[in-house]
């Protein structure tokens, strides 16, 4: 009689603890990288009201006969499944979008969470929203991260300066005509491309490649000459080009490098060997300076994509190198899949400033959930694996979005129904056996 009384305890507690599961899941429908619990009932012990016996002496064997003394709840597990992402559109939100957390600091201890919504404080150390430093790898003054040592607090170098760089390379596509010039008395064909350029200061000066190709006036040659003389110019005249005084080459940039486009592709050589012009190993043409030491690294041009065929000529800048001095000035930036945070200069160019840190485990169900959607390291999750995101075994970053809650509400209203009635049921069973302990005591009257 008692065994039932207990029996329907032990299921009202179980089922009080379920709703009470279930109603957290409920409550954090909208929580940021939330993830839901579960509840496992097990059985209790069982009292033996008859052994099992083997058959013997043609008598069949007996099973043995036990009477469950109720239930009781074996563990609560999280769900670590991905959660839906919620675009925001902010720079500081990241999303995991695969398995792994995203580390904080907590004093002395780390912690470990889903949630992303991070930003940079007044000294410039990216945080949660909660105040957590978040954990990576402050980049050096070149943009480099070294992943390989242990994560600590990432701070964005506000003021930092980018030295200039001077011009080293232009790169040049398009076509130049295989046509010739609609002037018919011309007796030979320019084309000139004006580039902006850097000195070793970060100022800017406009040279301009000027492509020259001899014309034959009787147009008996067909087709005509497929041979460019290029130069480099800091001032160029067209119409007085033979001017020294109106056209000043680059210095040490006289010698003629010619371009033969004889197949429409280039092939590039060196007409006259003076310390003006080389080719490098590639076969880029360099202008650079006479300099006695060979200290001046010259400019290389490089022109393998240039075509030689008929139509309009539209060779052009395609990319030139160098930078002017810039300061990081604002806190505008964005993040990479691998988690790198990228900063913007003053002068428009873009050097990695961070990178954010990630950890797996070979239990993630053996976290403990320490409140502010974090978790900390238990003896069954075993030791956090750390890494770069995207790399073996970890997710990539999402910027500009969140993980949201991966709570299922027509699942957790389910569950709800389910453990009201079984918390119904077991209150049935305290009252039967109530009214059977009553029947009981009116036998004595």
């Amino acid at each position: 009689m008692l065994r039932s009384l207990y029996s329907g305890i032990s299921g009202l507690n179980a089922h009080q603890k379920m709703i009470d599961v279930t109603g957290n899941n409920i409550a954090n429908v909208n929580t940021t990288g939330f993830k839901s619990s579960q509840v496992q009932f097990n059985d209790t012990l069982s009292q033996m009201m008859g052994a099992g016996g083997s058959p013997q002496d043609g008598q069949a064997g007996t099973n043995p006969a036990q009477v469950g003394l109720g239930v009781r709840v074996a563990g609560i597990t999280s769900n670590f499944s991905q959660g839906s992402a919620q675009t925001t559109g902010k720079s500081g939100d990241m999303m995991i979008q695969g398995d792994g957390f995203f580390i904080t600091r907590s004093g002395n201890e780390q912690l470990y969470t889903r949630a992303g919504s991070f930003f940079f404080d007044a000294n410039g150390v990216l945080a949660t929203a909660t105040g957590e430093p978040v954990q990576g790898w402050t980049a050096d003054a070149a943009g480099n991260v070294n992943s390989g040592v242990q994560p600590g607090d990432i701070k964005m170098p506000l003021g930092a300066t980018m030295p200039p760089k001077a011009t080293s390379e232009i790169t040049l596509k398009g076509n130049l005509t295989s046509d010739y010039p609609p002037d018919p008395l011309a007796t030979q064909d320019v084309v000139t491309i004006p580039v902006k350029i850097y000195d070793d200061k970060g100022a800017t000066r406009t040279v301009t490649a000027v492509y020259t190709r001899p014309i034959d006036p009787t147009r008996a040659t067909q087709p005509p000459s497929t041979t460019w003389t290029i130069n480099l110019y800091e001032k160029y005249d067209p119409e007085y080009p033979d001017d020294a005084a109106k056209t000043v080459p680059v210095a040490g940039t006289t010698a003629d490098m010619t371009l033969n486009m004889g197949g429409g592709k280039p092939v590039i050589s060196l007409d006259d060997p003076t310390p003006g012009g080389a080719l490098d190993s590639e076969g880029n043409m360099v202008f650079k300076a006479a300099a006695a030491d060979g200290s001046d690294p010259g400019i290389k041009v490089n022109m393998k994509d240039l075509t030689m065929y008929s139509g309009l000529t539209d060779a052009r800048v395609f990319n030139v190198d160098g930078q002017t001095a810039g300061a990081l000035t604002s806190l505008s930036y964005t993040v990479s899949d691998s988690g790198e945070i990228v900063g913007v200069y003053s002068n428009g160019m873009k050097q990695t400033l961070g990178q954010v840190a990630m950890a797996t485990f070979k239990n993630v169900a053996g976290l403990e959930k320490v409140g502010n959607s974090q978790y900390r390291t238990t003896v069954n999750s075993g030791y956090a694996q750390v890494g770069e995101p995207g790399s073996a075994g970890m997710g990539q970053v999402i910027s500009g979005a969140l993980e949201m809650s991966n709570v299922d509400l027509a699942q957790e209203f389910t569950n709800l129904v389910v453990a009201q009635r079984g918390f119904q049921a077991n209150s049935k069973i305290i009252t039967t056996s109530d009214e059977i302990l009553q029947e009981l005591v009116n036998l004595k009257r």
